[in-house]
């Protein structure tokens, strides 16, 4: 068992680079803006103005790579993600029951680009949950603080398809993220961790129910 421990230690490495992921969570808060008002439950120009000054402080903290670790950095982080989060999934609640109820929208292209903008946060979003969360996050990742990982890659496992110092960075995630929307379950990654596997649920389950009757609504308008 030790030598597991040992096996999957992350080593240091020089800090990761922050860009990927204030260009997602651009994506993200631009995706928001798509999405019609008639989906949300509040005025969405609050969510986006908190958003966008969690974003500028994070951008101070660490413009360009991971450096610096601040409890604020990290709280700000925690409350951007569930902000989009719990506003993409009401997003996706309000469209559902639109649809179920047949008071949706009969325009197959804007039931379509709602759909589109919802999944794609869907998958921006949870990628970022993944990566800010397992092993403690990044800056936790980058010192070794933690032995056991939350998800487990082939990297790790199988000895000679990575360099010894590989370690997931922000892509990573994004890559679990994606195969889970698509495939609805895990791919190459496993998730570990109980929180992991809740969250992958839920996302699946968010996606799954979005695409499903989006696409059906969709074809029953052209048809």
């Amino acid at each position: 068992m030790a030598h597991q421990t040992d096996t999957m230690a992350l080593p240091r490495r020089h800090p990761e680079s922050t860009l990927p992921v204030l260009t997602a969570l651009l994506i993200a808060m631009a995706l928001q803006l798509a999405i019609p008002k008639s989906y949300t439950l509040v005025p969405r120009w609050p969510l986006l103005v908190l958003e966008g000054l969690l974003l500028l402080a994070l951008l101070a903290i660490n413009p360009l790579v991971m450096s610096r670790r601040t409890r604020f950095g990290r709280y700000a982080t925690l409350v951007l993600l569930t902000a989009i989060t719990v506003d993409n999934t009401l997003s996706a609640l309000v469209l559902d029951i639109g649809i179920l109820s047949g008071d949706e929208s009969k325009d197959a292209a804007v039931l379509l680009g709602s759909g589109a903008s919802i999944i794609i946060t869907n998958v921006i979003v949870f990628g970022i949950w993944y990566w800010e969360l397992d092993r403690g996050g990044p800056f936790a990742r980058h010192a070794g603080e933690r032995a056991y990982p939350d998800f487990l890659f082939p990297q790790m496992t199988t000895p000679g398809v990575a360099p010894p110092d590989w370690r997931p960075t922000f892509i990573d995630y994004l890559y679990v993220s994606v195969t889970n929307v698509m495939a609805f379950s895990p791919t190459d990654t496993m998730p570990l961790a109980r929180w992991a596997k809740m969250m992958m649920t839920v996302q699946a389950m968010v996606a799954l129910s979005t695409a499903g009757l989006v696409i059906a609504r969709a074809v029953n308008v052209l048809g």
